[in-house]
């Protein structure tokens, strides 16, 4: 277990760059085994995911190396495997791993997938789609088995009950080598979805309407990268560290954004009154004294997203009067919430809905950070708190994080992380 020590109460400055989308990531890096040829990612955040999922690809025989920020995968020697359930239940994302082995093989068996504990998150939609192209699905001893005729997959049209940015990614995956054409209705629209398909694209995949709620799919033969593809910089780190700005009082610019991708959410802030320059590719936070409470809904992409409404918590006790959170797509996001009373803050859930208070004083604690966003959450409280906060389950923060403590020492900040890091390796 790592621990995450902060010293806050400091007023912070300077610049920060954002790094790759997590959520493009841990897509790609599933998504590389399509590929008849090796693949070079760029922007790869230096993240825990990205080390989890690399430990898969090698259990494939699948070899990847990491330099700095740049991800090169050799799937040419790819042998089929089984994914045991300890690593695959270590991260949800390694999900895509079944729309991918489906792609690639066929088939796949794979343990049922973990994750953050925010709630049911049911992968019924997923069964749906691969069962529409063809697949046949049954779940043994906690493993979902896989299993396509002779004949292979079959393009299809699927219509998914509900909008799943992970059923939309895995159905491409799965669909991109189909014979015929597989149209996907009521389709997730997430920019990462957007970026998965370009990088599929570049590779020979014929994948249309992504950004819509309706995607088309021409079955191909054979996927061969040609140039190094660049993920887009990830929108909820960019969305945690202005955030962290504005409640810290400003000055503080922050890189490599694209702020279309954050409209709900700068929407918000601008209705709260924080003072923001938005350049092309960055945005400067400005000192905003008077901070109003919002309310706030998270919705499916382009809404404010629900992995920002724990990271946008620590602004909203900056802010005077009451503010009201209402998470319709995890309503059961909410353990970061006695860990933020630990320090003080007044702040309640009921009946699913959060009601933030303004104007308390943060104090220092230990606290837990059981998951990404609500670690995320009470690493802000801690920049913000007079005294010191010790955050266990650190690992949780580098899960989802690219290099975060150099980049809160960037801004001035005294952090700490105590215990092994081994991100980085080659």
């Amino acid at each position: 277990m790592q621990k995450l020590v902060i010293n806050g109460g400091k007023k912070l400055s300077g610049e920060v760059t954002i790094g790759g989308a997590k959520n493009s990531t841990v897509a790609l890096i599933p998504a590389a085994i399509l590929s008849d040829t090796p693949v070079v990612l760029d922007s790869v955040p230096q993240i825990r995911d990205v080390k989890n999922l690399r430990s898969i690809l090698k259990d494939m025989n699948v070899t990847s190396e990491m330099n700095n920020d740049v991800l090169r995968i050799d799937p040419t020697e790819i042998q089929f495997a089984e994914l045991p359930s300890g690593k695959v239940s270590s991260l949800r994302a390694s999900y895509y791993f079944m729309g991918a082995m489906l792609g690639r093989f066929g088939k796949a068996v794979v343990g049922f997938p973990g994750g953050d504990d925010i709630g049911p998150r049911p992968i019924d939609q997923h069964i749906k789609g691969f069962e529409a192209l063809g697949a046949h699905v049954e779940n043994k001893h906690g493993q979902i088995i896989i299993t396509t005729p002779e004949e292979g997959l079959k393009g299809a049209k699927i219509f998914l009950d509900m909008v799943s940015v992970g059923a939309t990614i895995n159905v491409i995956l799965a669909a991109v080598k189909a014979k015929g054409t597989t149209v996907i209705e009521n389709a997730a629209k997430e920019p990462e979805i957007i970026d998965l398909a370009t990088f599929l694209n570049n590779m020979g995949a014929v994948i249309r309407g992504v950004g819509t709620e309706t995607i088309r799919i021409e079955g191909v033969d054979t996927l061969r990268s040609n140039n190094a593809h660049t993920i887009i910089p990830d929108r909820i780190e960019a969305g945690t560290y202005l955030s962290l700005a504005a409640a810290n009082g400003g000055d503080i610019l922050v890189k490599n954004i694209i702020s279309e991708h954050l409209d709900a959410f700068l929407a918000k802030l601008d209705e709260m009154g924080v003072n923001l320059e938005v350049g092309e590719d960055s945005i400067y936070v400005k000192p905003s004294p008077d901070l109003k409470a919002v309310n706030i809904k998270t919705m499916p992409y382009p809404g404010f997203a629900t992995d920002l409404q724990q990271p946008i918590t620590p602004l909203l006790m900056r802010a005077s009067g009451e503010a009201m959170i209402v998470d319709t797509i995890y309503p059961k996001r909410v353990k970061h919430i006695s860990q933020l009373a630990k320090m003080g803050a007044d702040i309640t859930s009921e009946n699913d809905l959060i009601f933030v208070h303004g104007g308390a004083k943060l104090k220092g604690a230990n606290v837990t950070a059981d998951e990404i966003r609500a670690g995320a959450c009470l690493m802000i409280a801690g920049l913000l708190a007079d005294g010191q906060t010790v955050i266990d389950h650190a690992e949780n923060i580098l899960r989802g994080y690219d290099q975060v403590v150099w980049k809160l020492h960037c801004l001035g900040a005294d952090v700490k992380l105590i215990g092994e890091d081994d991100l980085i390796e080659s």
